[in-house]
């Protein structure tokens, strides 16, 4: 890895983001947020990954932000407590933040390494307990709470999961909504790659941005759509379906496509870099997900003026107003999902009116700026209570070479 920058380093608080794998993902674009939009004055940042650090870390913009891959081993790794001590005990982090329950264990090395501010981040549920009904989780999580000071929710649901499940303290849970680049998420009309893929501009173009996995269901989207067509043939003239994600699921998903005759009405576009382009040309946004925390491509969509179809599980019903930016649907049922797009189908004009009103909810409710600025009062109050203030100097760290 890179050599660590020690310009900085001196002069403010550390924050030690730790991640499961740096990568393209919800959460880990909320690290790289933070990292690129808190006050560069006042945090300075790591980002340590407990498996591998990809091409994503290139999303971070200040290049003073060093990324650490422990190259945690498949299944139990005892050595990473050693790795993870080490190297706390190296960079003296004035805070360590830990993202969901991959990354919680490293509350205990944190805690002997003397860190004096310790949060957790709960952003979403595994994807083998959608949901969180694992009793082996919540004995890890309950494990894990005399360790952490605070807990951070990204959505009401979770918050009430951590006070009901956890029993962890409503004083001791800060809920901050993730939040939306509302000038990089925009309307705009922008339909030059809808005629280019399918030959007409006209055409009304049903998406999703998400990763092709079980908790994302997007198996439930193929089969809406085909729903949708087999009850009113005349609609292939005009709907399309654009899934952007890669994933385990992506030949089952061409296997569906394929099977109903419909594959030559759909783009699989893979990963993509263009996002915000791509969105400008959608018609209406569906997440057909069994379960979510909350949802940054819901929030985007919304920025962009896309009507939202949602199912109505975890932080979705916080985020879409059912009959005013949307409409939610049960989880698994292609049946609902094919009614709430054919209504969009329909009625263009109710498609605009909700795509507008969840703009003006994505910038009044959910921008970046207030979610930047909630981690910062969170950050620098809790680094006050333990007697730091913002600008207090501190020795410079190298990273040995053991631990690159």
């Amino acid at each position: 890895m890179d050599e660590p920058s020690l310009r900085s380093r001196s002069r403010r608080p550390l924050i030690a983001h730790v991640v499961y794998r740096l990568d393209i993902g919800g959460l880990e674009n909320g690290v790289v947020n933070l990292t690129n939009r808190l006050p560069p004055e006042t945090f300075d940042h790591c980002v340590l990954s407990l498996t591998d650090v990809t091409e994503f870390r290139q999303r971070i913009e200040r290049p003073d932000v060093d990324c650490i891959a422990l190259h945690k081993k498949p299944g139990k790794d005892p050595a990473l407590y050693l790795k993870l001590w080490r190297t706390f005990r190296t960079l003296q982090p004035a805070i360590v933040h830990t993202r969901n329950l991959a990354t919680l264990e490293a509350q205990l090395p944190a805690l002997l390494a003397g860190v004096p501010v310790r949060i957790h981040g709960e952003h979403g549920w595994e994807a083998d307990d959608v949901a969180a009904r694992s009793r082996k989780n919540q004995r890890l999580r309950r494990a894990m709470r005399p360790l952490t000071h605070r807990y951070v929710a990204v959505s009401q649901h979770i918050s009430e999961y951590l006070q009901r499940r956890i029993n962890v303290p409503k004083t001791r849970i800060s809920q901050i909504y993730n939040g939306v680049d509302t000038k990089r998420f925009r309307p705009e009309i922008d339909r030059a790659w809808v005629s280019e893929r399918f030959g007409s501009a006209g055409v009304f173009v049903i998406g999703t941005v998400e990763r092709l996995q079980a908790v994302k269901d997007p198996l439930n989207l193929a089969r809406a759509f085909l729903q949708l067509l087999r009850s009113q043939p005349s609609l292939a003239e005009r709907a399309r379906l654009v899934v952007v994600g890669a994933g385990p699921l992506q030949e089952a998903l061409e296997s569906v496509l394929q099977a109903g005759g419909i594959r030559h009405l759909c783009w699989l576009a893979g990963n993509r870099a263009d996002i915000p382009a791509l969105l400008r040309g959608f018609d209406l946004f569906v997440l057909p997900s069994l379960a979510e925390g909350i949802s940054n491509t819901i929030l985007e969509a919304m920025a962009t003026g896309l009507p939202v179809v949602a199912t109505a599980v975890g932080g979705n019903p916080e985020l879409v107003e059912g009959g005013v930016t949307g409409r939610l649907v049960p989880p698994a049922s292609p049946l609902a999902l094919a009614d709430a797009m054919r209504g969009y189908l329909e009625n263009p004009g109710l498609a605009r009116t909700h795509g507008l009103a969840g703009r003006r909810r994505a910038e009044e409710r959910f921008s970046l700026d207030a979610m930047v600025g909630a981690y910062a009062e969170l950050y620098a109050t809790l680094l006050e209570g333990r007697g730091i203030n913002c600008t207090q100097t501190r020795p410079a760290a190298a990273i040995p070479p053991r631990l690159r």
